[in-house]
């Protein structure tokens, strides 16, 4: 397999990350203290993850201006990885709760919009493996993938600044530039959300290849 230049960017990119998140100096705050480097893998997953479903929502609305079930393939691909990544996002978040607001799971309103899209996503699934027709089943997926993505900028964005909650950024909190992220933490929170990115990227388009092969194989064959 070819590799290109922004495939091993992100193995660069994951590597430092990995290394420096872990053995690099952080700010000390209290509260927050050692657990304050969860955010070099915590917030690029979900950054991550809305970036994957930002391109199978443009696949999808390729594929139904043109009905190429290749723009399909790249669709689900996408939104498959990012649904992997969107667990990723949870885990590393309750975690991170655990040990700042006490509790794994408090019913934020973050918390609870990011649920609600995860599940809509889940669903997605169930539908896509529920239809038998590939015709249908690409049309239904990417009507709902458009469905899927509009719903989630208020379910993540816009729903939790409205009402009071304890994640940074929302509620009138805070979000940690404003006072947490340093020039330390800059240097290696940045590379960490282009090298997430561009291995959820690498991993979805390997995805791509494997559902395109078996396709052909499946009816070319």
């Amino acid at each position: 397999m070819r590799l290109r230049w922004w495939k091993l960017l992100s193995i660069v990119l994951v590597f430092y990350t990995l290394y420096f998140g872990l053995m690099g100096e952080v700010p000390s705050k209290d509260i927050l203290n050692e657990t304050i480097r969860n955010l070099y893998y915590h917030v690029p997953m979900w950054f991550c993850m809305i970036l994957l479903f930002a391109y199978a929502f443009v696949y999808a609305i390729r594929y139904l201006s043109s009905n190429n079930i290749q723009y399909d393939l790249k669709s689900a691909a996408f939104n498959k990885v990012g649904i992997v990544f969107s667990v990723l996002g949870m885990i590393t978040g309750m975690e991170w709760a655990t040990y700042t607001w006490g509790e794994p799971w408090s019913n934020d309103p973050k918390q609870l919009g990011t649920a609600l899209c995860m599940l809509i996503y889940f669903a997605y699934l169930v539908l896509r493996n529920g239809i038998k027709d590939d015709e249908k089943r690409a049309k239904i997926s990417a009507v709902y993938t458009i469905f899927a993505f509009s719903l989630m900028i208020p379910l993540i964005f816009v729903l939790p600044r409205m009402v009071d909650s304890l994640h940074p950024g929302n509620g009138g909190n805070p979000g940690f530039n404003a006072y947490d992220l340093d020039n330390r933490m800059r240097m290696i929170f940045y590379p960490a959300v282009i090298g997430w990115f561009l291995l959820g990227k690498w991993i979805s388009e390997l995805k791509y290849r494997t559902d395109l092969i078996h396709y052909k194989k499946l009816y070319h064959e």
